[in-house]
């Protein structure tokens, strides 16, 4: 933990490398699906097994990311940063030279590895290094550099592959996972020094101790809360486009024009959301009411009576409603994270967004297959409302 003599600027520039580096991460992560249409005829597959390859890249990442938080714990974040990226780097370049289609497999292992160290090492560093009275702006950086990764990545890697070749896109963003790992490995102010274990937690039996830490209420509450969180959030990411248009009859460009409601809006109350969480005390009071006015904006979507142009005002205020809780969620989690646990309680409890996403795809996509869009804002609703 900092003192109150930590400088603004020392915790800006901490801030502002922990935000790129999640921004590229969230950048890696997206930058393989929109490469779709080119592999499947390339491999000579459909899009199923290139789905099921994508969804081992999540397993692998959901999985190692508690394991990653003990390494963190063990090692100190920028080393785990660095071998992050590294494994990013590694697992697109033999994605870029795969053959054939099984040899997506190791590569998507690779990178799934390399992807679960983000969460634990990025929350470590950030709250071993920034003064407490920024951390709710520091968690805010955090949360829209990782939007800005999603939305950038098939602006760039798209047009990359038209041009160049999709082999020659992925091998550009090994490149830059390469690069910034050697970044981060020189950055001085990322060093941070292993957490000593208190005695009294030492004896009381090592790991065992670790392992009561994460099952106990509270943490097991908040890995539940991101599951239920993460499926709706990607309900509303993956679905929104063909859900308005089923429901609400809407053209192509007004139902993509909700997506990018929700996702500008989501952005703007990360940023409200850290000011909020920077000058207030009650974040769970803070999380509890951006959840449940989102649940409330679902349920006016399904009932109907909101017309098909006031939808995508509704979509980007419940986009907004829930960004605005995500600084004050994680400062919750920071207060029952032990200052010795932080890398594995973050690193379990944000292994639930892998979790979410894989039950958010397979559920929100058998709603519409049964045609029933307003189903997808009804059970979105009941999941916030039991979040």
């Amino acid at each position: 933990m900092t003192t109150a003599a930590s400088t603004l600027r020392a915790d800006a520039q901490i801030i502002g490398l922990v935000g790129v580096v999640h921004g590229l991460s969230h950048f890696f992560q997206l930058a393989m699906a929109p490469l779709f249409p080119f592999m499947k005829d390339d491999f000579g597959v459909g899009y199923t097994e290139l789905g099921v390859a994508l969804a081992l890249f999540f397993t692998v990442s959901g999985l190692a990311q508690t394991l990653a938080g003990f390494v963190v714990d063990r090692f100190g974040a920028r080393a785990i940063l660095v071998a992050g990226l590294v494994l990013y780097a590694v697992g697109l370049a033999l994605l870029a030279a795969a053959p054939s289609y099984l040899w997506l497999f190791p590569a998507v292992v690779l990178a799934g590895l390399g992807n679960s160290v983000f969460h634990p090492g990025d929350f470590a560093l950030l709250n071993a290094k920034v003064h407490e009275r920024r951390l709710g702006h520091a968690f805010s950086v955090h949360g829209i550099a990782g939007n800005l990764g999603y939305a950038v990545a098939p602006v760039v890697v798209v047009p990359l592959a038209v041009a160049v070749g999709w082999r020659t896109a992925l091998l550009a963003c090994a490149a830059v996972a390469a690069v910034a790992a050697l970044v981060v490995a020189l950055q001085p102010m990322l060093h941070m020094a292993p957490v000593r274990r208190a005695a009294a937690v030492t004896r009381s039996g090592g790991w065992r101790s670790d392992v009561r830490l994460l099952a106990s209420l509270p943490i097991v509450l908040g890995f539940v809360f991101f599951v239920l969180y993460a499926t709706v959030l990607l309900a509303f990411q993956s679905f929104t486009v063909p859900t308005l248009r089923a429901y609400f009859d809407m053209p192509l460009a007004a139902a993509t024009t909700a997506l990018t409601a929700f996702l500008v809006g989501g952005a703007g109350g990360m940023l409200a959301g850290g000011v909020i969480a920077a000058r207030t005390a009650h974040h769970a009071g803070v999380a509890a009411a951006g959840i449940l006015a989102a649940a409330i904006i679902a349920l006016l979507l399904a009932s109907g009576w909101v017309p098909a142009a006031l939808a995508v005002v509704g979509m980007g205020l419940m986009g907004f409603a829930l960004g605005c809780l995500g600084p004050s969620r994680d400062i919750i989690i920071r207060r029952i994270a032990p200052d010795h646990a932080r890398g594995k309680v973050y690193g379990f409890v944000y292994s639930g967004f892998d979790i979410g996403g894989l039950v958010a795809l397979p559920l929100f996509g058998w709603l519409l297959d049964l045609a029933q869009p307003a189903l997808v804002f009804v059970v979105a609703a009941a999941l916030m409302l039991l979040s």
